[in-house]
């Protein structure tokens, strides 16, 4: 049950059902076997529009025809729309309706009356009961949702300049999150081109990115893999390695290894954001460990079979707690000492190294695809000097500093988030005179 009917709301506050002061209205949908519904300029909502959240438009369109022939209604906003059915997360999602439009008859569209609630501070009561609302349904929890369930849902209300106040702090926290969202994306879209930049043109004696071959032919030569530096070698991977080798993978428990305990490593510890120690299993007792092959620093990691989507994945690992020995479906590469191991992992993610890894992976179903350490062994990378490499690593690590203190700040923001809507919404903190001081913490960072 959710915290929100736990709580004894202040005195000054009311308790109705929300179908005493909403309007609850059902969607349709038009036949599609008659093009005459589809396509005109009336925007009708998916079932899957409603994870948007805040719904400025969607992509669906139907026609007059197809309104007036089907249960579809045109709503104007603000309302909040309710997602009524299915198993997975839809079901008890809402999204806040900012635009006129219809829906499918998967989704419920709430209109408070102005009076006693108002739709924004309606929005963020039930986005905080997201949980309860699944288990309201029928069928146990287990069906769906329906316009009686909805309008039987108990809300406590504040005063109605209160909701407005409630509604003013969390959507500035919505808006900071949303911003730092959106900057976290455009940093990451940045960063692949940062990547393809560093891996193609390289770092120059004065620590900058070389300019493009088209602007200086002078600094590049012609390779196998296209222009590279003059300064640049492609070698075969085998070149470089001082071992290549695939784990061990007994049966195990799904509990992870503990402190002074074996674990055998995860797929799921070798993932495009980095490597994961958490994800590993506990060697039972009656194994012995293999210290062989025990994962070090400096290892370079790369799934090697399983989903063809989940094959050729590499991390470099920069630190590792001990105990932990790799998969079967893992194998290790370890370097000569005159490389530098982070950056040919850096390589070995590159998309053109990616695009090589993906030809020669072999396996007659999609779920089960392998690389063979012949292939990996045999792949052409691009090898700058060791001083360069290291340039490289460090200009790609800073800007994942960067990427990572957005993370923080938007964990942050989320944290606050949710112990605000915990108070605020169930009267154990009022909001006067919380505002300003929100409005000033949620500032979003400029890119």
């Amino acid at each position: 049950m959710s915290k929100q009917l736990s709580h004894l709301p202040p005195s000054d506050w009311k308790q109705m059902t929300l179908g005493n002061i909403c309007e609850c209205v059902l969607g349709g949908t038009p036949s599609t076997e008659n093009p005459m519904f589809w396509g005109g300029t009336i925007p009708w909502m998916a079932s899957g529009d409603v994870h948007l959240r805040r719904i400025h438009d969607v992509p669906g369109r139907i026609t007059e025809t197809g309104l007036r022939c089907s249960n579809a209604t045109l709503i104007n906003p603000p309302a909040v729309a309710v997602g009524l059915a299915g198993q997975g997360k839809t079901r008890g999602t809402v999204a806040l309706i900012l635009c006129s439009l219809s829906t499918n008859q998967s989704i419920a569209l709430l209109r408070a009356n102005g009076s006693d609630l108002r739709t924004d501070y309606l929005f963020h009561n039930l986005d905080r009961r997201y949980e309860e609302l699944r288990a309201r349904s029928s069928g146990g929890g287990r069906g769906g949702l329906s316009k009686a369930i909805l309008e039987a849902v108990p809300i406590d209300l504040p005063p109605i300049n209160e909701q407005q106040r409630i509604s003013n702090i969390l959507d500035t926290l919505d808006t900071a999150i949303r911003e730092t969202e959106a900057l976290i994306d455009k940093l990451k879209a940045v960063k692949q081109g940062l990547l393809h930049d560093l891996l193609t043109r390289g770092i120059d004696a004065n620590g900058q990115l070389r300019p493009p071959q088209s602007e200086a032919p002078q600094l590049y030569k012609a390779s196998p893999l296209g222009w590279i530096p003059r300064e640049w070698e492609v070698v075969k991977l085998g070149a470089v390695l001082s071992e290549l080798g695939q784990g061990w993978s007994p049966d195990c428990p799904s509990e992870p290894a503990g402190v002074g305990e074996w674990g055998v490593l995860k797929t799921t510890s070798v993932v495009w954001e980095g490597y994961n120690e958490e994800e590993n299993k506990q060697l039972p007792v009656p194994f012995k460990p293999r210290p062989d092959l025990e994962v070090k620093s400096d290892d370079i990691l790369i799934t090697r079979a399983g989903p063809k989507s989940r094959v050729g994945v590499v991390v470099h690992v920069p630190s590792t707690r001990p105990q932990l020995m790799i998969s079967d479906k893992i194998y290790r590469l370890r370097l000569l000492s005159s490389e530098v191991p982070a950056y040919f992992a850096l390589a070995l993610s590159a998309g053109y190294m990616q695009s090589a890894i993906s030809r020669t992976v072999s396996g007659m179903a999609e779920s089960q695809t392998n690389i063979s350490q012949g292939v990996i062994k045999g792949l052409a990378i691009l090898r700058p000097i060791r001083e360069e490499q290291h340039a490289i690593v460090a200009h790609a690590q800073a800007f994942d500093e960067r990427l990572r203190a957005e993370a923080l700040i938007l964990s942050k923001l989320q944290a606050q988030k949710n112990g605000l809507m915990d108070d605020l919404l169930t009267g154990r903190v009022r909001v006067t005179p919380m505002l300003e001081s929100v409005q000033r913490t949620a500032e979003p960072t400029e890119a």
